[in-house]
C-alpha cells in the first residue's frame, strides 16, 4: 500500500485492478446494486475501505461499521479474545463429527444447558436437545422438518393419529428465513418463491402456510378461533428483522405461546437475527421472564464474527428419522470453542446489559438528530438493545443506493431492510428501513459518533436530491 502525500492512504493501481477483478468473479446476488467499495482491512468497528470507481478509487478511508456483517460479528473485527481462543483451539480441539463426542462440545453444551447452564432456566437439558448448523436457514429446515416429524408416524409413513389434519403452518408476512428451498414457502413474498419449489410437495401431505401481518392481537386470537386446529407450527421472529425491525406490542409473544400451547401447536421462534442483540441473549423474553417455546434456532452473532454458525434447540420429543438430519457442520470442536469463549467473554464483560441501555440513548439520539431534523427522509425509529431500524420515506427509499453511497462517504456502514412492503387487513405500507445493529463492543462514543455520520450522509444526500 503506498502513501499520497496529502489524499492519507491509497491503494496503488495493480490493487485496486485485483480487488474489481475479483468482485468480477464472485457472482452478483444484488441485481447489478452491489456497493461500489471494497474493504482492505478491519479492526474493532472499524473498517478500512475504498471506492472502486471515480476519482477517489484507491483511496483507502475509515467507516465506522454497524452493520457488524449481516450483524453477525457481535465483537467486531480481530477481537484478541476470539484470536486467542481460535488459535488454541486450532491448537488441540481436533474435527470430530457428532458420530462421537468431543471434550470441547460437552464443556460448551454443559456451561450453557447443564444444571447450572446459562440457559438452564429456559432450556434445561433435562427437556432440550441442541443440533448445529452452518446457518441460520439450516437451521430453519431443520426446525421445520422437526415440526412436520412430530405430526408423521415412522413405522406406517403417515400422517400420525390424531394430527391428519395438521398440515398449516402460520407465518408473518415481511419475516425472512432464508432462501434455501425448504424454508421458502415460510416467505410471503412472491419475488422469492414464484419458479422455485415448494416445501414438502407430496400431494396431501403438502404443506400449507398461511400468512398474518406481525404484532396485530386480533388477528391472531381470531386466527386460532378459527383454524387452531388445523396448525402444526408457528414460526416467528419476536423482532421482525427484514421487515424493517418491527418490534411487537406488550403482551403480543406470550400470547401466541399460550395460544400454541392451547391448539397443540409447536412455537418455532427465528431468533437468527436477534440473538445477543435486543440486550438479552433471547428476544422471546418479556417482564415475566422467558416466553417458553418447542424450537429455537439462533445464529449470526453465535458464530462471533469468525465463523457461520447455527444451533437448534428443540424439545427432546422432537426429533427426525434417523440419519436424517445428519450434518457435516453439527457442533464441530472448533465451531464450539468459539461459541464457548465468545459467550463467556460477553458474559463476564456485561455487553449485554450496556447495550440494552445504550440501545435506549441510541434511539432517542436518532429520534432527535435524524429522524425530526430529516422528517422527508425517515419517518420514525424502532428496536430493542443494538437490534436498531429507522423507517424511510417513500422519496428516500426511491434514492436508496444514492443514499448508501452517502452514508459510506461520510462514514458509517448501514444495512438496509427491505421493508414489510404492502401488508394486508388495511394497514399502512411499510417502506425500507436502515439497520443500526452495532457489534456489542460498540461504547457511548462509539454511538454518538455513528449518529453524527449519519447526520452528515443524510445531509448530502437532501442536498444532493435538492440541485
Amino acid at each position: 500500500m503506498s502513501e499520497a502525500t496529502d489524499m492519507g492512504p491509497t491503494l496503488s493501481a495493480e490493487e485496486v485492478s485485483l480487488l474489481r477483478q475479483g468482485v468480477g468473479l464472485q457472482m452478483d446476488h444484488y441485481g447489478g446494486g452491489r456497493l461500489p467499495f471494497a474493504c482492505v482491512e478491519a479492526r474493532g468497528l472499524v473498517q478500512k475501505m475504498t471506492a472502486l470507481e471515480g476519482p477517489e478509487a484507491g483511496r483507502v478511508f475509515e467507516v465506522i461499521d454497524v452493520s457488524g456483517g449481516y450483524a453477525s460479528a457481535c465483537l467486531g473485527a480481530g477481537h484478541p479474545y476470539i484470536q486467542k481462543a481460535l488459535y488454541e483451539a486450532l491448537e488441540r480441539c481436533g474435527y470430530v463429527t457428532d458420530e462421537v463426542g468431543s471434550l470441547e462440545r460437552s464443556r460448551m453444551l454443559e456451561e450453557l444447558f447443564g444444571p447450572h447452564g446459562l440457559w438452564a432456566d429456559r432450556f434445561p437439558g433435562s427437556a432440550y436437545h441442541v443440533s448445529g448448523r452452518n446457518s441460520g436457514s439450516e437451521g430453519m429446515e431443520l426446525a421445520l422438518r422437526l415440526a412436520l416429524e412430530h405430526g408423521f408416524d415412522r413405522r406406517r409413513m403417515a400422517p400420525r393419529a390424531g394430527r391428519e389434519g395438521r398440515r398449516t403452518v402460520l407465518a408473518f408476512e415481511g419475516a425472512w428465513h432464508g432462501w434455501t428451498g425448504g424454508v421458502v414457502s415460510l416467505l410471503n413474498r412472491r419475488h422469492y418463491r414464484v419458479g422455485l419449489p415448494e416445501y414438502p410437495s407430496d400431494g396431501a401431505n403438502s404443506l400449507r402456510v398461511v400468512f398474518l401481518p406481525f404484532g396485530e392481537p386480533e388477528l391472531i386470537e381470531r386466527f386460532f378461533t378459527e383454524q387452531g386446529s388445523q396448525l402444526a407450527a408457528v414460526i416467528v421472529e419476536p423482532i421482525q428483522g427484514d421487515a424493517g425491525i418491527l418490534v411487537p406490542p406488550r403482551g403480543y409473544l406470550r400470547r401466541l405461546a399460550t395460544l400454541c400451547g392451547e391448539h397443540e401447536a409447536l412455537l418455532i421462534a427465528d431468533e437468527v437475527l436477534t440473538f445477543a442483540k435486543s440486550g438479552r441473549f433471547f428476544a422471546m423474553t418479556d417482564e415475566e421472564g422467558p416466553i417458553p417455546t418447542d424450537i429455537t434456532v439462533i445464529g449470526k452473532s453465535l458464530g462471533m464474527g469468525v465463523q457461520s454458525t447455527s444451533m437448534v434447540i428443540a424439545r427432546r420429543e422432537l426429533s427426525v428419522r434417523p440419519s436424517g438430519a445428519v450434518s457435516t457442520s453439527d457442533l464441530r470442536p472448533l465451531t464450539c470453542a468459539i461459541t464457548r469463549a465468545g459467550l463467556g467473554y460477553i458474559v463476564r464483560e456485561g455487553l449485554l446489559e450496556r447495550s440494552a441501555a445504550l440501545g435506549e440513548e441510541l434511539r432517542d439520539r436518532l429520534r432527535r438528530e435524524v429522524v425530526e431534523a430529516f422528517p422527508k427522509l425517515f419517518q420514525e425509529v424502532r428496536g430493542l438493545g443494538y437490534m436498531n431500524g429507522v423507517e424511510l420515506s417513500e422519496q428516500a427509499a426511491e434514492g436508496l443506493p444514492k443514499l448508501r453511497r452517502h452514508l459510506l462517504e461520510a462514514g458509517v456502514y448501514v444495512e438496509f431492510m427491505a421493508g414489510a412492503g404492502r401488508r394486508s387487513h388495511g394497514l399502512r405500507y411499510s417502506y425500507p428501513a436502515m439497520r443500526i445493529a452495532p457489534p456489542l463492543i460498540a461504547d457511548h462514543a462509539d454511538l454518538r459518533e455513528v449518529v453524527e455520520r449519519i447526520r452528515r450522509g443524510a445531509q448530502a444526500f437532501q442536498a444532493e436530491a435538492r440541485r
